[in-house]
């Protein structure tokens, strides 16, 4: 184990580690300045637990009902050999497949181990890019890898990846319904970012082994259920814009060495039970290994992050917390009651926060103005 690892290993302590997927690392490219997020997922610390027992449950996350449904959903679509899957591709989508093949990679003779199925997959997806048709058409749970933050993180998909005419696309699952047509726009939006992180693993993938990383498609083919039944359908989506924005906040990271370059050599977040199954930290100790990380708060983490209220209790007060386009115009501001003393006129900004006081006087006038009028 390298230093590094052996340090993530001590950060995550006891626990079973939690492994990146590409809701995670979806999540984490949203906010790349978050060195709280970063630390933690590349430890693979439990971040559902860990903010359960500092007493800030998340408040997002499938229920029991809606996985179960998932599960059988996506089994349906599986069954005999991804049958209902090929009807789709060959009648919703105009494909000629004559002929399949499917490689279920979710294990390797019985072995699941990450190294054996990142190889058999590795294996298979650049035979098949190699030989066109006739070497693999359909790889069901391919492991894929994605370097986030310096680390190889390894992805356990759900989703096909569909090789046809020399051209691959990602498959993606999803149990959310399509009702006349329409669809929630925040689910296709979040399916499409996740499917983008498995377009840009096995672009990955396929450029290190010499192949034209173009040959992964940029159009995935997500798979829902039609209106109120059960029934499949299928529709291509584009991921060329959510591809540029991963590969943009991918590259802005900060390498996780450097991250824990700057943490106290102490630093761990182990709150695993003793043999009565009792912790072995109380919450009070964890919340201090919190704030030893630096977090970078805005509102739109309650979406994605399980840690968001405990950061959001945390930087009450603080301008950061009313969201990047506030923190962006009221840069050198830090603090809420600042603000709104300098917008009052009862505070002089120094010179780094003058421009910010412009912004904020006149937005005190308008509200004056406004206030005003509707009194009258």
């Amino acid at each position: 184990m390298t230093n590094v690892g052996q340090r993530l290993a001590t950060i995550r302590g006891g626990g079973v580690a939690s492994r990146h997927n590409a809701r995670t690392i979806a999540a984490l490219t949203t906010n790349p300045g978050c060195a709280r997020r970063a630390v933690l997922d590349c430890a693979g610390v439990d971040k559902q637990r860990l903010a359960a027992y500092v007493d800030y449950p998340a408040r997002f996350g499938q229920s029991p009902f809606a996985i179960t449904r998932g599960n059988a959903f996506e089994a349906q679509v599986k069954a005999n050999g991804c049958a209902e899957l090929l009807r789709l591709l060959r009648e919703r989508l105009d494909l000629e497949i004559p002929e399949v093949s499917y490689d279920d990679l979710e294990s390797v003779a019985g072995r699941e181990s990450q190294d054996v199925r990142y190889a058999r997959s590795r294996a298979l997806l650049t035979r098949a890019a190699a030989q066109a048709d006739g070497a693999g058409t359909l790889f069901d749970h391919p492991l894929l890898r994605l370097e986030v933050a310096g680390q190889q993180a390894y992805l356990e998909p759900d989703l096909i990846a569909f090789q046809h005419d020399g051209q691959f696309h990602v498959v993606e699952i999803k149990s959310f319904a399509v009702i006349d047509g329409q669809a929630d726009s925040g689910k296709v939006a979040g399916a499409a970012i996740q499917a983008a992180v498995y377009v840009l693993a096995m672009r990955e993938l396929l450029g290190e082994a010499g192949f034209d990383p173009e040959i992964v498609s940029h159009d995935v083919v997500l798979v829902c259920p039609r209106d109120f039944s059960n029934q499949p359908m299928a529709v291509r989506v584009d991921v060329r814009k959510q591809l540029a924005v991963l590969r943009r906040q991918l590259s802005r990271m900060t390498r996780i060495d450097a991250l824990l370059a700057d943490l106290p050599a102490t630093l761990s977040f182990d709150f695993a039970p003793d043999d009565n199954g009792v912790p072995t930290r109380s919450p009070a100790s964890l919340v201090a290994a919190l704030e030893a990380v630096e977090a970078r708060y805005s509102p739109e983490c309650l979406a994605s992050c399980e840690l968001a209220y405990f950061c959001r209790h945390e930087a009450r007060g603080c301008t950061a917390a009313l969201g990047k386009s506030a923190r962006e115009e009221m840069g050198g501001i830090e603090r809420v009651e600042t603000a709104l003393a300098i917008a009052r006129n009862q505070l002089a900004p120094a010179d780094d926060q003058k421009e910010a006081a412009e912004l904020l006087r006149a937005a005190a006038r308008l509200r004056a103005e406004l206030m005003s009028g509707v009194a009258g």
